[in-house]
């Protein structure tokens, strides 16, 4: 079967209580569940019922609004990540000019689209041409800055040309997005970019029914070319509220809740050791972290950023937030991600090394307990996303323990797009962030910090050593030599973590809760998809 980005194995499933308290009373709580699940799992072995805290939206597979977990469903790249590298998808394989500059993808054979339409080299040069005529949306992504031009030569040959050799083309072709494929007859007059009219792909499902805010119905594509799933019919339903999930999972409403912020870690502690149900985390995935706008007063002071380092408990943040299913984070990647693993020198928590800066510093303590510093006291705000819990709990754990300082820490919430929209104008002295994750961690997260696309263009652009980042990630980005290549990621990471422009508190990891008489599941190799097609109930058809 056509793996699905494709395979982490189910690593990660608890089998056993790793938690302090976990087992009798979640058992308990779930008492004469079993029976209705076994009954249900015996009428319902081709569905499952998933479960989502907002609705599908957009699902454009060349913008970026919609959930990435349905446009997986729907929609295919030429190639796919896996945990051993790249393999085949539309493209069954491909050729690498000497030079680096030139890719000619062969094109995979008796691929339909769900609406009978062929997928051959002119639709897919169709959707690099959607893609292309909206390229200012994607230039996050470097490919987009090197694309000298895409050809189709034959109805099986597709060639993309560059500029400079880039190393992580195919990383960004096998993403979930924009490099996905639609049928060229549901784009508008061959454009993608003021929407499309119909959810059109290659993928192992198609999207049958949906009612926005309340539920999503996705059925096996009959004209899949590869092997058909297990699960034939996939019911998403809306469910913002936390614990009214986890009480429709109690109640056998729904099969699966997945996500890393879907679960809190009361849940995990709940469920780890019940018979009905398993609990699943994968390794990490992502660092939770604070950005320091080096632009603003007080923290354009390089020994205060470091103070602040010092003076945020990592650790007890881990415990007392995720009850330690998130670990302490040391360094803005972990090093269990390529380029690195570069032995960067922690900043211990130690609030008296914390002091001893500030005091150096020329901030003293004044009779009111916060500091000052020529009349100006250091008072800073710490901007979160209101719609995360965990976000305000740690922000008010931080504002506590910072307060003992003599730092004044103001905290402040936003819904989401107001708080994405602050970060990326810089209006902030703080703020909550995420680094994006395998796969595409570091070298599209790193290439991003080179234009406003987040909050990181602005909060470094008071570093002195700014553009030469700016600049070695460009080197980065077009090395063709593996050496070269470390030693550039070494220079930036090293050069980010001395200017301490972030503080990584916790690593994160992926979640899922499920009945345990579902097969098949795994984690993969982004935190955005769920392999569908890869589930069965029961024995695999």
């Amino acid at each position: 079967m056509k793996k699905s980005k494709r395979l982490i194995a189910a690593a990660g499933v608890l089998s056993v209580a790793v938690l302090a308290g976990c087992g009798g009373n979640a058992s308990n709580s779930t008492e004469g569940t079993k029976s209705e699940q076994s009954a249900s799992a015996e009428s319902t072995k081709d569905e499952l019922v998933f479960v989502n805290y907002r609705d599908i939206r957009d699902l454009n597979p060349h913008l970026y609004a919609g959930e990435m977990y349905a446009q997986e469903m729907l929609y295919e790249t030429l190639v796919n990540i896996t945990e051993n590298g790249y393999e085949g998808c539309l493209a069954e394989s491909w050729d690498i000019s000497e030079d680096g500059k030139t890719y000619t993808f062969h094109i995979r054979d008796g691929v339909k689209f769900s609406d009978g339409e062929v997928c051959d080299a002119n639709a897919i040069k169709a959707n690099f041409d959607a893609i292309i005529e909206n390229k200012d949306r994607h230039t996050w992504l470097e490919m987009m800055n090197l694309l000298v031009g895409v050809s189709a030569p034959d109805d099986k040959t597709f060639v993309i040309e560059l500029s400079e050799p880039y190393y992580p083309l195919l990383t960004e072709l096998g993403v979930t997005r924009p490099f996905a494929m639609i049928s060229p007859k549901a784009m508008k007059d061959g454009s993608t970019k003021d929407g499309v009219n119909e959810y059109i792909g290659t993928g192992p499902y198609v999207l049958t029914d949906f009612v926005t805010d309340e539920y999503a119905v996705f059925e096996a594509n009959e004209n899949y070319w590869g092997e058909q799933p297990s699960i034939k019919k996939i019911t998403v339903k809306v469910i913002p509220d936390n614990q009214t999930r986890i009480m429709a999972l109690e109640k056998g409403e729904i099969d699966l809740i997945f996500g890393k912020n879907m679960i809190d870690a009361d849940a995990i502690n709940q469920y780890t050791g019940n018979d009905n149900f398993t609990v699943a985390l994968s390794d990490p995935t992502s660092t939770r972290q604070i950005v320091l706008n080096t632009t603003r007063d007080i923290l354009d002071e390089k020994e205060v950023r470091k103070a602040l380092q010092h003076a945020t408990n990592k650790a007890a943040i881990s415990e007392g937030i995720f009850y330690g299913l998130e670990q302490p984070a040391d360094t803005l990647f972990a090093s269990t991600v390529p380029y690195c693993d570069i032995n960067l020198t922690p900043y211990e928590y130690d609030v008296e090394e914390a002091t001893k800066m500030l005091e150096e510093a020329g901030w003293t303590l004044a009779g009111d307990g916060v500091r000052e510093k020529d009349g100006q006291k250091m008072e800073l705000e710490l901007l979160y996303n209101s719609d995360s819990v965990t976000e305000k709990a740690i922000a008010e754990y931080l504002q506590s323990e910072y307060q003992k300082l003599g730092v004044s820490l103001n905290i402040h919430g936003e819904e989401e797009q107001s708080y994405r929209d602050s970060m990326k104008a810089g209006n902030f002295d703080m703020v909550f962030n995420i680094c994006w994750g395998t796969p595409y961690d570091p070298q599209s997260s790193l290439a991003a910090m080179r234009a406003p696309v987040y909050g990181d263009f602005a909060a470094q652009q008071g570093l002195e050593d700014k553009a030469d980042i700016d600049d070695a990630i460009t080197e980065i980005l077009i090395s063709t030599d593996e050496e070269q290549r470390q030693e550039l990621y070494t220079f930036v990471l090293t050069r980010l973590h001395e200017d301490a422009v972030y503080i990584p508190l916790t690593y994160e990891c992926n979640k899922a809760i499920y009945r345990s008489d579902l097969q098949g599941f795994h984690f993969t190799q982004t935190q955005y998809e769920v392999p569908f097609a890869d589930f069965y109930f029961g024995e695999k058809k």
